[in-house]
């Protein structure tokens, strides 16, 4: 599906210049037109000037008739040049929509859509553009995962209509919690990654203390009558030379830890 819509875009591209370099070459050909019957008209009336005689052949007496002809012979070009030029722009205009159409495809594909964020490929697309920022610039990159605790008996209990609107609240949650330079990711069915540029690892626990104060809030006035959300959550660093899997296995073993530590606890 990747590849289709990669090359679709490359077709795009390519059609887009085409039409360019056909409208540079009309203008062109109107250049070399005009030039030309401005070349003819001098010609006419100075022969002496470009072919060094001495007698003109042709006097002003015959500008009107030659005007007059030249007339017809300019209506015509520029009713083709209009007509090109219509045409073109018809073209730009079906061009621009499909390439608007192919890039809210694009788009869509990388968007989870029941949750409204990320997806697991936008997440393996964007993490080495984030790496490579980070090295660049010397800066921290973490990342977190979060799970919801017996998420399976909610759409047990309750059904997949409750089920799918926790996935929905909890994501929303997230959104209004983290920054927005902040990306959510839906990585699995209850599953959801957060990358965080420029915050080290306790900047990154800062940020799980928020969220889990963000659920007890929801918690207080959840508007699923006998459910409340758990939640465990796991952050690593995203460290030089690394890869999107290992932070991803640091973190997952993070937070199941985590959720361990809490089952024992209760």
């Amino acid at each position: 599906m990747e590849g289709d819509q990669d090359l679709q875009a490359e077709l795009l591209l390519r059609e887009f210049h085409r039409l360019e370099t056909r409208d540079l070459q009309l203008w062109y050909t109107n250049l070399l037109v005009m030039l030309g019957l401005s070349a003819g008209f001098l010609a006419a009336q100075v022969p002496g000037v470009l072919w060094e005689t001495t007698k003109p052949t042709l006097g002003f007496q015959y500008l009107p008739q030659l005007c007059l002809s030249f007339i017809p012979l300019i209506l015509l070009f520029n009713g083709y040049v209009l007509q090109q030029r219509r045409t073109l722009r018809r073209s730009r205009e079906v061009l621009s929509r499909q390439l608007l159409r192919a890039e809210t495809a694009e788009a869509l594909s990388l968007v989870d859509p029941l949750t409204g964020v990320f997806n697991r490929r936008f997440l393996d697309w964007t993490i080495s553009k984030e790496m490579s920022r980070a090295d660049r610039r010397g800066s921290n990159l973490s990342l977190m995962m979060l799970d919801l605790d017996a998420f399976k008996s909610v759409n047990t209990r309750f059904g997949h209509l409750v089920g799918d609107r926790v996935l929905r609240e909890l994501a929303e949650l997230l959104k209004k919690t983290l920054r927005k330079s902040d990306t959510i990711v839906r990585y699995g069915g209850d599953e959801f990654v957060a990358l965080l540029p420029e915050t080290n690892e306790e900047q990154a626990r800062l940020a799980a203390e928020r969220i889990f104060k963000a659920i007890e809030q929801w918690n207080r006035s959840s508007p699923i009558p006998g459910y409340k959300v758990g939640l465990s959550c796991g952050v690593a660093p995203c460290t030089k030379g690394a890869s999107l899997n290992e932070s991803l296995k640091i973190a997952d073993e993070r937070m199941y830890q985590e959720k361990a530590r809490r089952r024992s606890a209760d």
